[in-house]
């Protein structure tokens, strides 16, 4: 995990994966799924902030390392 990852709202982190092509599919408690047309599924709780470790599982989900996620920050 890269040290330029840190703790990130939801709404960043969010924005980021649709800006790699996933849409939201569905919500389960205060959880959203996320999903890429190639069929990846993303779980992103929905609490404000996504804290470091939790971002780091959402990344592998999605099969984005952290400079491509980066990239999409911006």
């Amino acid at each position: 995990m890269s040290p330029a990852l840190s703790d990130l709202p939801v709404r960043k982190v969010i924005k980021a994966l649709e800006s790699a092509g996933f849409s939201y599919a569905r919500t389960k408690g205060s959880h959203a799924v996320y999903r890429s047309p190639e069929g990846r599924a993303v779980v992103v709780p929905m609490h404000g902030v996504v804290k470091r470790g939790t971002l780091a599982s959402i990344l592998r989900q999605a099969g984005l390392s952290p400079g491509e996620f980066l990239k999409l920050l911006d």
